[in-house]
């Protein structure tokens, strides 16, 4: 699908803006109300708008840990690998899971209670089927930034 200008704009301000009016979308991108909510009903169609939701601050709704996680396996077959997979996209205290390519497989983002639970969670894994090799941990300390919504161009 080809983005034009205008769908640009839409998925700029929707972007920060989610709650904004059908009428406020129009007027911020010089269309009326029914062409620009054709466009915004086609992005959702097509895939590209997924959903609408709020930002969260973690940190007012209780202490939390953030750890990023490198994993290697001990096998990479496509079953080995698979089976990793579906175990921590089933975790609730992955918040993201990255495979990647370099010197380890996986790289993770985990948000717990404290090291303890964080520590419980990865001996958990260890005990289990899941052929982790060697695992090294980061605690985060200070989060500079942090983005949720991926950068939109200009020029797609």
């Amino acid at each position: 699908m080809r983005l034009d200008r205008y769908d640009i704009q839409i998925l700029q301000i929707l972007q920060t803006q989610g709650r904004i009016t059908k009428t406020g979308l129009a007027e911020a991108i010089n269309l009326s109300v029914s062409p620009c909510w054709e466009r915004v009903k086609r992005l959702e169609q097509a895939g590209i708008i997924e959903g609408y939701g709020a930002r969260i601050n973690s940190q007012v709704l209780g202490k939390q840990t953030s750890v990023l996680v490198e994993v290697s396996l001990n096998s990479h077959s496509a079953s080995s690998m698979q089976r990793f997979e579906h175990a921590m996209a089933e975790c609730d205290q992955v918040a993201d899971c990255y495979a990647t390519g370099g010197g380890v497989d996986y790289v993770l983002r985990v948000l717990c209670e404290g090291i303890d639970q964080y520590q419980r969670l990865v001996d958990s894994w260890l005990a289990s089927e899941l052929g982790i090799d060697k695992y090294f941990t980061y605690i985060v300390t200070k989060t500079i930034k942090q983005t949720t919504t991926p950068r939109i161009s200009e020029t797609p």
